[in-house]
């Protein structure tokens, strides 16, 4: 969006009547649009948000859901996996990119990892989604395992990320 600024936009950390099924929705568009995946990745999307709606504990586990105008642009979560944590649905509209939102965001993620005292974390993505696994990177994670797989509907190799504490 023209002339947004990064203050423009609210982050809440709550979740609303709409927010499971709009970040979906969210997810299953901007995939299709920029990666051509398949209805199988907004499926995968779904499950995944279900989960961590029924096993959110505010103690270990947080979304962060930014909004401008009334309208999610963009999210990212940390989902507990026990000793560890996974990052999860991160995702900013292409109009909302390049004000340093995702640079917020992952702050806020590790800042919270750091204060419920995890580890490790990790996060699985795709060799497409280069200028996210830059994110990744600059933040700590270092790409640990590569599988080629068809799982969204198309020829990919997932990549998994790991953080651990030093």
């Amino acid at each position: 969006m023209k002339g947004i600024t990064l203050s423009e936009v609210a982050i809440r950390t709550t979740l609303q009547p709409g927010d499971l099924g709009y970040i979906t929705y969210l997810h299953g568009k901007l995939y299709k649009a920029e990666y051509n995946f398949g209805t199988a990745f907004e499926a995968y999307v779904a499950k995944g948000l279900i989960e961590f709606y029924e096993l959110f504990d505010e103690r270990s586990n947080r979304i962060w859901i930014c909004e401008h105008s009334g309208q999610i642009v963009g999210c990212i979560a940390l989902m507990s996996r026990g000793a560890e944590a996974q990052l999860r649905y991160f995702l900013i509209l292409p109009e909302y990119r390049g004000i340093g939102l995702g640079k917020k965001l992952m702050s806020l993620y590790m800042d919270f990892l750091h204060q419920c005292g995890y580890r490790k974390s990790y996060l699985l993505t795709t060799d497409e989604l280069h200028v996210a696994a830059r994110l990744y990177e600059a933040c700590g994670f270092r790409l640990t395992d590569q599988t080629e797989t068809t799982g969204f509907g198309k020829r990919l190799i997932e990549h998994r990320y790991e953080w651990t504490a030093e």
